[in-house]
Formats: C-alpha cells, sequence, structure tokens
C-alpha cells in the first residue's frame, strides 16, 4: 500500500485520527480533514500526516482538501456529530445541523473525491449502531446515520462499474470524546480495534464486495473490556452499566 493515498475525514481524533495512525504506519499518503485548524494540526504532527482545515459538508471547503490530496485512493468519511434530544424538545436547528454533518457531508466528500478516484479506489463510511436500533433521544442522530447506510449502498451500485468499492463500517458505541456526554457507563469498544477492521478493508481484493461490517464489544466473559465511563456519568456517581437481561 506504499504510496496509496488516503484522505480522512474526522481526523483530529477518535476513529478517525486511529485510521490514519495505521494507514501512515503502513505507508499511505494521509491527508487529515476537520474543522477545527489547531487540534487537527496537532494531531497531524503526531503521526506524520499532511492536513487541511475543511467542514467536510461545505462543498468549497471540501473541494481544497481533495485539490491537496491530488488524487484520492481511499476516502475513510468518519466526520460526524451526536446531538439532539427528544423530538418534543429538540429544535429544527440542532436537527438540520445533525443530518448536515452527518448526511450531507458524505454526499459532499464523494463528489469532491470521485473525480480524483480511479479503479481500485475505495470508500469507506463510518456510520452507527442507531442506524439499524434507533435510539430513543437521538432521532436526528439515528436518522441520519440510516441515511448513510442508505446512501452508500446506492453510490455502492453507480461506482461498481468503475472498479470502486464502497463499504460502510458500524460500530457499537465507541470509547472516543463524542460519547464524553452520555450520563452513563457502558460496555464499548476501542477506538483501535474499530481502526483496525477499518483499515483492513483497504486489503481486499477489488472483485470482492463486502457492504457492511458491523462491531461489537464482548458484554461478558474473560474477554469483555472495562467499562467505558464517560465524564459527565462520573460526575453523577455513575461508574457501572445497567443492568441487562
Amino acid at each position: 500500500m506504499i504510496g496509496r493515498v488516503a484522505v480522512v475525514t474526522g481526523g483530529s481524533s477518535g476513529i478517525g485520527l486511529a485510521c490514519a495512525r495505521k494507514l501512515v504506519e503502513r505507508g499511505y499518503r494521509v491527508v487529515l480533514s476537520a474543522r477545527r485548524a489547531a487540534p487537527l494540526a496537532e494531531a497531524a504532527a503526531a503521526i506524520g500526516a499532511e492536513w487541511v482545515a475543511a467542514d467536510s459538508a461545505d462543498e468549497e471547503q471540501f473541494a481544497a482538501v481533495v485539490t491537496a490530496a491530488g488524487r484520492v485512493d481511499l476516502l475513510i468519511h468518519s466526520a460526524g456529530m451526536m446531538a439532539g434530544t427528544f423530538v418534543r424538545t429538540e429544535r429544527a436547528a440542532v436537527f438540520d445541523d445533525v443530518v448536515r454533518t452527518n448526511l450531507r457531508s458524505a454526499f459532499v466528500t464523494v463528489h469532491a473525491a470521485l473525480p480524483r478516484m480511479g479503479p481500485g479506489g475505495r470508500i469507506i463510511f463510518l456510520s452507527s449502531s442507531a442506524a439499524h436500533a434507533p435510539q430513543p433521544g437521538l432521532a436526528g442522530y439515528s436518522a441520519s446515520k440510516a441515511g448513510l447506510n442508505a446512501f452508500a449502498g446506492a453510490l455502492a451500485r453507480e461506482v461498481d462499474r468503475d472498479g470502486i468499492a464502497v463499504h460502510v463500517v458500524t460500530p457499537a458505541p465507541t470509547a472516543t470524546p463524542m460519547l464524553e456526554g452520555v450520563r452513563f457507563p457502558m460496555i464499548a469498544l476501542d477506538v483501535d480495534h474499530v481502526a483496525e477492521v477499518t483499515v483492513w478493508l483497504d486489503t481486499l481484493d477489488a472483485s470482492v464486495v463486502l457492504p457492511e461490517l458491523s462491531l461489537g464489544a464482548v458484554q461478558k466473559g474473560p474477554f469483555a473490556p472495562e467499562p467505558f465511563v464517560p465524564p459527565v456519568a462520573r460526575e453523577l456517581g455513575r461508574t457501572e452499566p445497567p443492568a441487562t437481561g
């Protein structure tokens, strides 16, 4: 994979940064993108990647990312946000922002990358288990991730004739900054485990079709990870995951 060019959105932290780190270690040239320049620059310097600050839902800004990349062999779209509350109290502006960040960005990034992607190119979307198990209190987030999965499915059928593969990685809750505001502990996936699987997809033969991979953490037994306790949950004195049947 030496010399292969990867663009990774949401690259300043979480799954995006973990994927980028593994790609650099494997010899890829990596261009990171995220909205905030300062943490993005710090992350890129730490792993030896290039960076371009951009809102992945903004056409003009993201065009600058692919221009800097020159060509795109691999696009990992990890940018996203989890926000919102119950529908009866949520503001339309928050709903719009979630859909823009999680779904519109998928269109914008792909629309910009495709002209610079040839046969053997690969597009990987980071989705969420909420796409299949919608979460009350996160209707906008759940809908945006379900929409992302549907977008990926339609896109795959458009670009297979061009030799471009499309995948969705759908992890259960993962210990990243996105969960810091959650009010209860949980058994969560390790970010490096999700990144390892995501990066592995680019080793598949171009003739293999693999639309979606769903990942979850072992909940019981000797291989279950320690509970992830978000800062807000710790402040509330909640350090053990809710009991399950």
